[in-house]
C-alpha cells in the first residue's frame, strides 16, 4: 500500500497483520480522492476504524489542513503510528486509540468540527447510519460536511431525514456511499 497523490505520494504504508484490518485497496482510495478531491482542500478530516491511517493521511497528503484518527486496535495503532512518521504527516494528525463512541464524546467537550468524515468500520458492524447521525447529535459537523462510508455491497447507511446519500460507487463487494445535510426545497437545513 502507498500514498496516492499529493505531497507524500509514493510513500509506503503497512497494514496490522492478520485480518481484524480491512484497507481499502488503492485503487478504491485513487477512484474516492478523484471524486472527493476538492472538499479535502484544508479540510479538519475524522476518520473513525481509521485502520492504518490510509483515507486520513491521504487526506492530508492532497491539502486537508488536520486529521483526528480513531481506533481502538492497538495493532492498528501502531500500524498508524508508523505510517504518520513514514508519510511525515504526524504533525497534523492526532490519533485516539479509543471506541469511537469514547473519541466523539471526547471530541464534542472539545468543541471540534469537522469538514470531511471516514466511516470504514468492520463489515460486521451494520450501524453505520447510527454513527453518521452520533456524529451530528455530537455537534462534531461542519455545517457543510461531507461523509464518506465504505460499507459491504447492499448494506448501505441507513440515514434519518437529516442526511441526505447523494452518491453511492460500487467497487467489487465494496460500496462507498457520500453523504451530506439534508436541506429544504428553499435552501434551509432540516431540523
Amino acid at each position: 500500500m502507498r500514498i496516492i497523490g499529493g505531497s507524500a505520494r509514493g510513500r509506503t504504508i503497512v497494514a496490522p497483520a492478520g485480518s481484524k484490518t480491512r484497507p481499502t485497496q488503492d485503487y478504491v482510495r485513487e477512484s474516492l480522492f478523484n471524486i472527493i478531491r476538492w472538499d479535502v482542500q484544508e479540510a479538519r478530516v475524522l476518520d473513525l476504524f481509521a485502520g492504518t491511517g490510509a483515507l486520513s493521511l491521504e487526506s492530508l497528503s492532497r491539502g486537508a489542513s488536520q486529521a483526528v484518527l480513531i481506533d481502538m486496535d492497538r495493532d492498528a495503532c501502531n500500524a498508524i503510528r508508523k505510517n504518520m512518521e513514514t508519510t511525515r504527516l504526524g504533525e497534523q494528525c492526532r490519533l485516539i486509540a479509543r471506541d469511537y463512541r469514547q473519541a466523539l464524546e471526547t471530541l464534542a467537550r472539545e468543541g471540534a468540527k469537522f469538514d470531511v468524515v471516514f466511516i470504514d468500520p468492520p463489515y460486521k458492524m451494520e450501524n453505520t447510519g447510527e454513527m453518521c447521525a452520533e456524529l451530528y447529535d455530537r455537534g462534531v459537523l461542519s455545517e457543510q460536511f461531507l461523509i464518506v462510508v465504505e460499507h459491504r455491497r447492499g448494506m448501505a447507511p441507513l440515514l434519518d431525514q437529516r442526511f441526505e446519500a447523494f452518491d453511492i460507487r460500487k467497487y467489487g463487494d465494496t460500496e462507498i456511499t457520500f453523504v451530506r445535510n439534508a436541506v429544504k426545497a428553499a435552501g434551509e437545513e432540516m431540523p
